[in-house]
């Protein structure tokens, strides 16, 4: 967002500035050691270890699929990205601190892009932090507060009916990283319902890369169960091995 018309979107919306991260995040300090958000009780940090066996260069890519996301079009969002050089093992890590975000995206679409303009804290087991609305109130678009909160355990998003069609998409990401995005359609309800899934490519990506992800061909299951740690390989026969570390 140019500085000016950031400034202004903040300066209309000055009560959200508590959790508002107005630029987009690059996708480096997205994983090991990003910091969480301050809260009255931090989520325990993940942390996925992914080692490149083969001769290439990859992409490693960390997203979430939709699982009962309870908004139908929502699409996945390459959320965690880094370069892998062969032999080199990469660290990502991250909490299951959320955020509402929305981007200037035009028609929102796989192999389209969705670079967060602005972030706002958010909390699906807080009603005073999980409902939205999104706005062009002045021919400015940004977050607007709620009526009332939104039943425990949904992060929903209000777009308002002066919204233009296919100009902007809205979403929730994760330890300010979008991971899910919508279009913003005028009038829409959209109830996000996050049971977080995640999973591991390698490739080309870009962090914010709007993903078609029953084109990914070659991509693992991360299961954390019992554990925050876990380690992926990639070999090479472009085969996944996921362990706990």
């Amino acid at each position: 967002m140019p500085a000016h018309d950031q400034g202004s979107a903040l300066s209309r919306r000055g009560f959200l500035m508590g959790g508002a991260a107005c630029a987009g995040v690059l996708a480096v300090p997205s994983v090991a050691g990003a910091q969480p958000r301050s809260r009255a009780a931090v989520p325990a940090n993940y942390t996925l270890t992914v080692t490149i066996d083969s001769s290439q260069f990859q992409e490693i890519c960390v997203y979430q699929k939709p699982v009962d996301l309870g908004v139908p079009n929502a699409l996945s969002l390459a959320w965690l990205t880094a370069p892998a050089w062969p032999t080199r093992t990469v660290p990502f890590t991250w909490s299951p601190s959320y955020n509402f975000a929305w981007s200037m995206t035009g028609p929102l679409e796989p192999g389209g892009h969705f670079s967060a303009w602005e972030q706002i804290a958010a909390d699906p087991a807080a009603q005073i932090q999980n409902r939205i609305g999104f706005d062009h109130g002045n021919g400015d678009f940004g977050f607007v507060a709620a009526a009332g909160p939104a039943p425990v355990g949904v992060l929903e998003i209000d777009v308002q009916d002066d919204v233009p069609e296919g100009t902007a998409s809205v979403g929730i990401g994760m330890t300010d990283a979008p991971v899910f995005a919508v279009q913003a359609e005028p009038g829409a309800i959209l109830p996000f319902t996050p049971h977080p899934e995640y999973w591991v490519t390698a490739g080309t990506f870009l962090q914010g890369q709007v993903l078609d992800i029953e084109e990914i061909t070659n991509a693992a299951l991360v299961p954390f169960d019992g554990t925050y740690a876990m380690h992926a390989t990639l070999g090479s026969n472009n085969e996944w091995s996921v362990n706990p570390s």
